[in-house]
């Protein structure tokens, strides 16, 4: 007697119209995270080192070395004050902003693509009783979570070297893990769109290494041309420095609701549009 032939199963098809539908994670996006989370703590420590070191040799070599030619920098302040700032605590206030922001993008982009590419891990975590939406989330969170740890990690370095001791430094680590959440939304972007790890040269060319230089973190904005500083108004890596920045001199920020709307509204839309994309990726 013939055995019936089993046919594969068809692929997964969403309508294109739905996959542009709000965001429906459920609590099993926990389980995605915890999951990343076993792994990495095999590798946290030369995680920890790769993610510190560079940052840390940008704060030796321009903190210190360039700081030794610069002395201070004129940085205005709320309410117009102009107050003489060492270029090691102006260096180091956007530096850790940047560190967050590259602590993210590349777990996101990366780590990420290998997961959902290479691995195939998302698929088979699909056959559980998980969702797209859920895995998506989880691992923004796990980029974000990524961003928080090794920003934490340098400014524990910070506070060792004497940078700063500033009480506000702790609505300042809040800020950080805002900006990891920020830039992993956007990341995730571009990893539904990519289809190899040389993709990824675009988004670190044509955005992250213009806005590094646009956004304050080495000089004052206020040494540019105007239409440079309306560019970099429009930057998320700005308003994360406009808010982290004076917490370094324990001041508070000017316009602080302002900046942190602007990093919500960022990464609101980021993770629809990357949600949306994933989406259509694996179902479209």
């Amino acid at each position: 007697m013939a055995t019936p032939t089993t046919l594969p199963e068809p692929p997964r098809v969403a309508p294109a119209r739905t996959v542009w539908h709000p965001p429906r994670p459920t609590r099993r996006f926990a389980a995605v995270w915890l999951r990343n989370l076993l792994v990495w703590r095999k590798l946290a420590i030369p995680s920890l080192v790769g993610n510190i070191a560079e940052p840390l040799i940008w704060l030796v070599a321009f903190g210190y070395g360039m700081g030794a030619l610069v002395g201070s920098v004129n940085l205005r302040l709320p309410g117009g004050e102009v107050q003489a700032v060492p270029y090691l605590v102006f260096l180091a206030s956007g530096s850790i902003c940047m560190s967050a922001m590259n602590a993210a993008t590349f777990e996101a982009l990366y780590s990420a693509f290998s997961r959902m590419h290479v691995q195939k891990t998302w698929d088979g975590i699909l056959n559980a009783p998980v969702t797209l939406d859920d895995i998506v989330l989880a691992e923004m969170l796990w980029a974000a979570f990524k961003a928080l740890f090794t920003a934490s990690a340098i400014l524990a370095v910070m506070l060792a070297l004497g940078i700063s001791h500033a009480p506000k430094l702790a609505l300042a680590w809040a800020v950080l893990g805002l900006t990891g959440t920020v830039f992993a939304s956007l990341a995730l972007i571009f990893n539904a769109l990519a289809k190899g790890y040389d993709f990824f040269t675009y988004y670190f060319t044509l955005f992250l290494t213009p806005m590094m230089f646009l956004s304050g973190v080495f000089f004052p904005r206020e040494q540019m041309p105007g239409w440079l500083q309306t560019i970099s108004d429009a930057l998320p890596l700005t308003h994360a420095v406009a808010l982290v920045r004076p917490m370094f001199l324990d001041r508070w920020p000017e316009q602080p609701l302002l900046h942190l709307a602007v990093l919500l509204a960022y990464g609101g839309v980021a993770f629809w549009m990357a949600l949306a994309l994933t989406r259509r990726r694996f179902f479209g």
